[in-house]
């Protein structure tokens, strides 16, 4: 069933819309921020939701809860483990310790590349698992380097790992490849993210620390700064192997994350629909928790921030008895992990690994770190060929997914699986209010045929969206909606005039001039917006299908005879116009143009957004190209159908991206299906218009 949109149209009730005097220009530096606002409200409410522990029972039952959702958030965890089949590449010998150059499979297929850090002597010794941030050297980094070094003198065994996609597991081979934006976002639609793929990775590695006679496997801990503090705590909280976890110049909360920009290794979706950080911390408890932070840092792991979380977590340590086993040490720094923050990591496993001390600081032993590369498993140029990067990971990934797509037989199979897909689709787009609020007000009929105003609309409470409306004769409206720029190009526009068609160009929100500033990170042009949705656990793609719901809405209440509506989109707008055109009935046609149609590569995606890639659609709902069954049996123009890097698909790739949508149009008898080529792609208007 589609909801109905109350909409508010000032004065008299369907003869007037609202306008701007200055058009979108009026989207200023302020409304820029308007949908940052939006979201920190949003999250200051559910944050609000999650209340302290009371007893000791209560925290149990909230932590089987929280670990439970964590899990899933992360995409989940395999339920059978691969062998490691560990090969030992080679060894360095150093004062007092050696390296080994080790591989590791954590996944089928998967090597992580890793440098074990041993202490001479017959052992067994208590290890840390030393996880990086974004540092270009990754494991082999000086930052590394100096953790393990103190941590090998001072008698335990540390392992370095290359995080997915980073170091000696990047797409090149060139050490300071950074794995986070559009390529971080193959894995996103899979479900199975990178922030997940890590903490499975490092699980795998506490396997491996346990699988060595020269480690006791009793005593394990990890640790690790920046996107590494991160791992560190979500591993810690998962994995209970770890009974000592040091996050360094990472933990603040996650409502303060919202508004500057942080890596998708570093994004759980949907979070704070469950819990704040201090529950994830929580769950360390009653194991040995301490925290560093830098006086210097970003607002997102700044002293005042971590402190909010630990006073929580405080809690939760003395509900369980454990109230001495969670630390906090604050350093004056910049972001780093810096001689006092290693003196101070070193304390507290010696105390909790060890037995020994009381857990302040210990003095580094000297240190000299070396050339990274001599550090490397495979020097650059001699990774095996068969090696699987985070771009064939994905690939692999989204191939399952899409296979499970099954053609249905009858058109009763086919519906039952439709409305099941829009459920889904309903979850993504989450609780919003269906008044939709329109500012100013111009009377309609006051509009000559040809001309066009601008105004702006509320979909919903605290955010705003750009209307470009322009008036035909009434028979025929295109909605049309890009994620960049104009959907429609000067000539597009002119044609529709001059042919009588109506037409309201939708700038969405967190586009355009409703984007937050810097919004773009390489080449993520939404990245920001796109991460800050996910945390409140709504999506961009679903918020999008808001303002395009808004948007038939307003026809529906604006025109006192409904036009036949046809959804336009431009590059990736193809996902929210297909999704809104599934639950809304009142859409007669869809057109979509330079559409990307499949999410499976074995490349690095282009210049694109992330925010039209809905969390797990390739498993829920399917690829791009399959999301276009949810049209049928009306209309779909898929015209200049793309790759995932902006190339026009072959023939060959464009009957295979779009064999599921054909079958579904078969099986509801209809061809209403139609596809051009980028050779049809100028005069696409002639040919669906031609009637």
């Amino acid at each position: 069933m589609e909801s109905e949109l109350e909409v508010n149209l000032p004065y008299n009730a369907n003869r007037f819309l609202t306008a701007t005097t200055k058009g979108l220009a009026m989207a200023t530096a302020i409304e820029s921020d308007s949908f940052l606002s939006f979201i920190r409200t949003e999250a200051a409410e559910l944050a609000a939701r999650h209340s302290l522990p009371e007893s000791k029972q209560q925290w149990a039952e909230k932590r089987s809860e929280i670990r439970s959702k964590l899990a899933k958030a992360l995409g989940g965890f395999p339920n059978s483990k691969c062998e490691l089949e560990p090969e030992l590449i080679g060894t360095l010998d150093f004062d007092g310790y050696t390296v080994e150059r080790v591989v590791i499979q954590t996944i089928p297929g998967v090597q992580m590349t890793a440098n074990v850090y041993r202490p001479d002597g017959p052992g067994p010794f208590p290890a840390v698992l030393c996880v990086h941030g974004h540092w270009k050297g990754a494991k082999q980094d000086p930052t590394v380097q100096a953790r393990c070094i103190g941590l090998a003198k001072l008698g335990f065994i540390a392992m370095a790992v290359d995080a997915f996609g980073a170091g000696e597991r990047a797409i090149a081979q060139q050490l300071g490849e950074y794995h986070g934006e559009m390529t971080a976002a193959m894995l996103y639609a899979t479900g199975r993210h990178l922030a997940g793929i890590q903490v499975y990775e490092n699980m795998r590695c506490a396997d491996y620390l346990q699988s060595r006679e020269d480690v006791d496997s009793e005593n394990l801990a990890i640790t690790g700064t920046s996107g590494g503090g991160n791992q560190t705590m979500y591993a810690g909280a998962l994995e209970q192997r770890f009974k000592a976890v040091i996050p360094v110049c990472s933990v603040g909360n996650y409502q303060a994350y919202l508004g500057v920009a942080c890596c998708m290794c570093e994004l759980v979706p949907g979070a704070l629909t469950f819990t704040e950080e201090w529950g994830v911390l929580g769950l360390v408890a009653p194991r040995a928790l301490m925290v560093i932070n830098a006086t210097q840092d970003g607002i997102q792991f700044s002293v005042a921030e971590a402190k909010k979380s630990l006073a929580a977590v405080a809690v939760v340590f003395e509900k369980v008895g454990a109230a001495d086993n969670v630390r906090h040490v604050v350093v004056e720094s910049k972001h780093d992990y810096n001689q006092p923050m290693r003196e101070a990591m070193y304390g507290w496993v010696t105390l909790h690994l060890k037995g020994e001390g009381d857990g302040s600081p210990i003095a580094e032993p000297p240190i000299e770190t070396v050339d990274r590369e001599l550090l490397r498993c495979y020097p650059e140029g001699q990774r095996p060929a068969s090696f699987v990067t985070l771009p064939k990971l994905a690939r692999r990934f989204a191939g399952q997914m899409a296979r499970r797509q099954v053609e249905p037989v009858h058109v009763e199979h086919w519906e039952a699986e439709r409305e099941a897909k829009l459920g889904m689709i309903r979850r993504h787009v989450g609780r919003h209010g269906n008044k939709v609020e329109i500012h100013d007000g111009i009377a309609i009929s006051e509009v000559k045929q040809g001309v066009s105003v601008q105004f702006e609309v509320s979909p919903e409470e605290g955010v705003r969206c750009g209307f470009r409306w322009t008036k035909g004769t009434g028979r025929q409206i295109l909605i049309a909606s890009s994620l960049e720029g104009s959907p429609l190009s000067k000539e597009e526009r002119e044609w529709c005039i001059e042919h009588g068609i109506d037409l309201l160009e939708v700038t969405l929100r967190a586009t355009g001039p409703y984007g937050p500033k810097g919004n773009r990170i390489g080449a993520a042009l939404d990245h920001n917006a796109a991460q800050w949705a996910a945390w409140i656990g709504r999506p961009l793609a679903g918020q999008w299908i808001v303002d395009l719901q808004a948007a038939v809405g307003w026809v529906v209440a604006a025109y006192e005879e409904v036009p036949a509506v046809s959804l336009v989109s431009l590059g990736a707008a193809v996902v929210p116009t297909l999704l809104t055109a599934g639950l809304q009935s009142r859409v007669k046609q869809v057109i979509a143009l330079d559409p990307p149609l499949t999410l499976q590569s074995d490349r690095k995606y282009g210049d694109g957004q992330i925010g039209a890639i809905l969390p797990g659609m390739l498993s829920d709902l399917g690829d791009i190209g399959q999301l276009i069954s949810l049209v049928a049996p009306r209309s779909t123009w898929v015209i200049a159908g793309k790759t995932m890097q902006g190339e026009n698909l072959e023939r060959r790739e464009l009957v295979d991206s779009l064999s599921y949508a054909a079958s579904i149009y078969k099986v509801n008898d209809s061809r209403a299906l139609h596809v051009l080529t980028a050779e049809g792609r100028d005069d696409w208007l002639e040919r669906v218009f031609a009637k």
